[in-house]
C-alpha cells in the first residue's frame, strides 16, 4: 500500500490523509507553507531548457497555506469503526478482545432512557454482555465499566482513521493525544 500524506493547517492542526499525488499537486501550485518528517517521494517531469529536469519532492507531513482551523474543537463522527479502535477492540464489560464482527456499540446509558448517541455515552461491546447487559445501565445490570468513554481529539482521530501511519507522522500526531488516551497504552 501507497503511504499517505498528511496535511495539516497552519497552525499544525492535522486536515486530511492525502495521496503522493495530491500531495505533489500542492507543491507544484506552491500552496505548502512547511514540511516535516522523513522525505516520501520523489515526481520527476519533464525537462527544462537548460537541460535540467524538473524534480518535485515531499515528505510526509505538509501544512497547507491558507488552511486554518484556528482553536474550532472538533469531535469526529461517532461511527463504530473507529469507536471499535478507540476501544482497542476490547469489551467495556468482560475485558476480553473480539474481532470487529463480533463487537457491537453500547449505550453506556441506553438511548431508550434518556442517553445520547454521542463519544462519552457509547463503548465497544461484545454481543453477549451487549445482549446481558439489555436496556439497563451497568449498575443495574451488574456490569460495571472497565474503562470510561471519551471523545477522541482531532489527533486521535486521525490516528484512528489510519491503518498504515509512518513512524514520524505517528510521533507527530502523539504529541497531540493526551497521556491519558488508550491510544497511548
Amino acid at each position: 500500500m501507497e503511504p499517505l500524506v498528511l496535511t495539516v493547517d497552519m497552525a499544525g492542526l492535522p486536515q486530511a490523509w492525502v495521496a503522493l499525488e495530491e500531495a505533489i499537486t500542492y507543491h507544484a501550485k506552491h500552496l505548502v507553507a512547511w514540511s516535516l518528517g522523513d522525505p516520501l517521494c520523489e515526481f520527476r517531469g519533464g525537462y527544462q531548457n537548460n537541460g535540467t529536469r524538473s524534480r518535485i519532492a515531499t515528505k510526509s507531513i505538509l501544512a497547507i497555506k491558507g488552511s486554518m482551523m484556528g482553536s474550532r474543537a472538533h469531535t469526529p463522527g461517532l461511527t463504530n469503526a473507529l469507536l471499535f479502535a478507540r476501544d482497542r477492540q476490547v469489551c467495556a464489560y468482560c475485558g476480553d478482545r473480539f474481532l470487529t464482527r463480533e463487537l457491537s456499540r453500547d449505550h453506556v446509558i441506553p438511548v431508550s432512557k434518556g442517553g445520547r448517541d454521542v463519544w462519552t455515552n457509547a463503548v465497544t461491546a461484545c454481543r453477549s454482555c451487549n445482549t446481558k447487559k439489555a436496556n439497563q445501565s451497568p449498575e443495574r445490570a451488574g456490569m460495571p465499566l472497565l474503562y470510561v468513554p471519551y471523545a477522541p481529539n482531532r489527533h486521535e482521530h486521525f490516528i484512528l482513521r489510519n491503518r498504515h501511519i509512518l513512524a514520524d507522522q505517528m510521533e507527530y500526531l502523539l504529541a497531540g493525544v493526551p497521556k491519558t488516551s488508550r491510544l497511548r497504552m
